[in-house]
């Protein structure tokens, strides 16, 4: 969902109608291409430096909680998905006074603004969410006793519970994708990691047996071994160190986020898999694991969760619907042995009686 950005002045070059970008007129000029995530950060950056601002105002706590070092540290899509929102919030709150934030009326006025959104409920809810974050800064900072809209739950309640993908998924987008994606799939079910950081993964980061990673949105090193399957795979596509290992299919560059978006979507399309997204993949290595036998600790090792995401994703998220667990707890119970014996079998009459 693109947002207007408000002030953004073009200039085009008459004679070769080269397109320049400006916050206002004869303000600082705003790099990048239009609608990337660097254009609209290099945007907000603009915004700030010509100093629309005013002190005592929601518009300055949420510039000041932008010039923050934690804010600056957040992953990319992170801080461009939270500028996106603060360009909307100040539309409505910016000249907010921050004395009338301690109203006890606040939360109630800012519950209806998220609550008019409610059409695209996901985004409503991250749109108030940034407002409780930069308003969660204020609060550190002594300019508010407390948080008008800390906890205001959710309109977006959607669970992935039961979204892993089948085998039948699988065959259906092996037969049908393209090369390069059956790629991308192969690492996603045999890492469980991130979209992101698969398409950041060079050649680098994998010596022969491992695979090495930094997680962007968590900062989690993860140490993955490759499967044999996929040791076979990738040592047969080896390539410059640099070079990423998911690459588009012409050109062989890198892909964009967008770009690998678009072209995955297209490929479930035609593959006939609905239901499950490529972040299910991530849930559909837990399960995998887990019916493998792994424990929690192992699994949070190759995928970087938590111990207690971990457990979280097998009690709640992924597992509980997942017939292949039961089975295998029944087959492990039959070879145990520890059941004792009923005595009953052979022919049973309908009163119970043989």
């Amino acid at each position: 969902m693109r947002v207007r950005l408000p002030g953004l002045n073009t200039v085009r070059n008459r004679k070769t109608g080269q397109a320049y970008y400006y916050f206002g007129k004869g303000g600082p000029r705003i790099h990048g291409e239009p609608g990337t995530p660097e254009f609209l950060e290099n945007y907000r950056k603009a915004e700030v430096a010509a100093g629309k601002t005013t002190a005592g105002t929601v518009q300055h706590i949420l510039n000041e909680w932008q010039r923050t070092p934690r804010f600056q540290a957040l992953a990319p899509s992170t801080r461009r998905q939270y500028i996106e929102s603060v360009i909307v919030i100040e539309r409505t709150f910016g000249t907010m006074p921050i004395a009338a934030l301690a109203d006890k009326r606040a939360r109630g006025v800012f519950l209806a603004w998220r609550d008019s959104m409610s059409a695209t409920p996901r985004t409503a809810d991250i749109r108030l969410r940034t407002l409780s974050v930069a308003l969660n800064h204020a609060v550190d900072r002594g300019w508010l006793d407390r948080n008008p809209v800390a906890k205001p739950g959710r309109l977006h309640n959607v669970t992935r519970a039961d979204k892993t993908w089948t085998d039948a998924d699988l065959a259906a987008f092996h037969a049908s994708a393209p090369d390069h994606l059956r790629l991308a799939l192969t690492l996603a079910l045999h890492t469980g990691q991130r979209q992101g950081d698969l398409l950041r993964l060079t050649w680098a980061q994998y010596d022969g047996r491992y695979i090495r990673l930094t997680q962007q949105k968590t900062g989690a090193r993860v140490v993955i071994p490759a499967t044999a399957e996929l040791r076979a795979i990738l040592d047969e596509r080896r390539g410059p160190a640099n070079d990423t290992i998911l690459t588009t299919q012409r050109g062989q560059r890198a892909w964009t986020s967008d770009g690998f978006r678009a072209s995955w979507n297209q490929a479930m399309k035609d593959a006939g898999v609905t239901g499950v997204t490529f972040h299910d993949l991530r849930g559909t290595a837990v399960t995998r694991l887990s019916v493998a036998g792994c424990t929690p600790q192992e699994i949070g090792t190759i995928t970087g969760h938590s111990l207690s995401h971990v457990n979280a994703i097998i009690d709640s998220h992924y597992l509980k619907r997942d017939t292949a667990l039961a089975d295998s707890a029944i087959r492990k119970l039959e070879e145990s042995q520890t059941l004792p014996k009923s005595g009953l079998g052979g022919n049973i009459k309908s009163d119970g009686k043989r």
